[in-house]
């Protein structure tokens, strides 16, 4: 019996992440509590996408455990031992203007619930692939002191080492504007790769740019494109923070995103680093974005602008993805932002139906 332990199991990425290793022969066992709801309200409650891997996936077994509570975290651990072979830990507190609310929280559960997941491998199954989704805040605001140029729906980088494939993993994370929740992934982040480098773990850390799909519980304050498109189809009005509406974000699917963990987790190395995301073939500024959404639902959005951006947010990110490639050649991206959307508007519209 080989087991996948999941974190944050109800969630996009924890979800696509439990259905995908389960369809390859794994049993998972998902750690969710739903603290999704704690810090968004109802609406971004992963309570359905739960209900539906109980329903759906014969060997998805739930736990509803608090990663930050160190003897339950432990006893799952030693209950499966050994036959642990990989942890994808996607469970976080997800947001930059929540972690100034409550940083206590918000440090707990993404650096010292890191941690407690982390010294249970360690103890438990020192075999075991460990997977971390990280996320692109962890380098700051350092990405908006690119020489960016202002076109008409977006910003753009141009005469740059950046400006062909996107910003790669030797941007530095010092002396930079992080937020608190960059820095509370950067240090969960560091400490992933130092369990590979001082312990020898397998691990990785995937920095991320807008992880998204049609799975995502989209609220204001974290998913973007899911919270957009929830917004066009209910018209309900969304406003659009700083940078004139023209910052660019890359996307990426959860099933690719997911599809990158099984290439590592196939031949894994010791404290990798990858960013990862939808790159030049998947990005979108937020005015593009809306332009999309009204071309679905055939009708303008109610949206505003404040010229107040949030703090930390990036003017422009594409990741940068070859270095993941070079080291995993089967991997390829197989969503385009047209088709993001798309299956974003036709998974939320027949959820709001039903």
């Amino acid at each position: 019996m080989s087991v996948c332990i999941v974190t944050g199991s109800a969630g996009l990425i924890g979800a696509e992440a439990s259905r995908f290793f389960a369809d390859r022969g794994l049993d998972v066992v998902g750690i969710d509590n739903d603290m999704r709801r704690v810090f968004f309200g109802a609406e971004a409650s992963t309570a359905w996408a739960r209900a539906k891997l109980e329903r759906e996936v014969p060997s998805y077994r739930h736990a509803d455990v608090d990663i930050r509570d160190k003897d339950a975290v432990e006893a799952i651990f030693k209950r499966y031992g050994k036959n642990i072979a990989v942890v994808l830990h996607t469970a976080a507190q997800p947001s930059h203007d929540w972690a100034a609310r409550d940083p206590f929280t918000d440090f707990s559960v993404n650096a010292n619930g890191t941690l407690n997941l982390l010294e249970m491998t360690r103890r438990h199954a020192p075999e075991a692939v460990f997977i971390f989704t990280s996320t692109n805040k962890v380098y700051g605001d350092r990405p908006n002191v690119l020489p960016l140029v202002e076109e008409a729906t977006r910003w753009e980088l141009r005469d740059h080492p950046f400006a062909a494939d996107g910003i790669d993993e030797t941007m530095s994370i010092d002396a930079t504007l992080h937020s608190l929740f960059g820095a509370s992934k950067a240090a969960a982040d560091i400490m992933v790769q130092e369990y590979g480098r001082y312990f020898g773990l397998r691990t990785a850390c995937f920095r991320g740019g807008c992880l998204t799909g049609s799975g995502h519980s989209g609220t204001e304050l974290h998913g973007f494109l899911a919270y957009l498109v929830q917004c066009a189809i209910t018209d309900k009005p969304y406003t659009v923070f700083g940078y004139k509406g023209k910052q660019v974000r890359d996307n990426i699917h959860s099933a690719d995103l997911v599809n990158a963990f099984w290439h590592f987790f196939q031949a894994p190395r010791v404290a990798e680093v990858y960013n990862i995301g939808g790159g030049r073939h998947a990005n979108c500024s937020m005015l593009e974005a809306i332009a999309m959404c009204e071309r679905l639902t055939g009708r303008p959005m109610r949206w505003s602008y404040s010229e107040t951006n949030r703090t930390g947010d990036h003017i422009w990110w594409i990741s940068d993805i070859r270095r993941f490639e070079g080291h995993f050649p089967g991997w390829r991206l197989r969503y385009d932002i047209g088709a993001i959307v798309g299956e974003i508007h036709a998974g939320l519209a027949a959820r709001l139906r039903a």
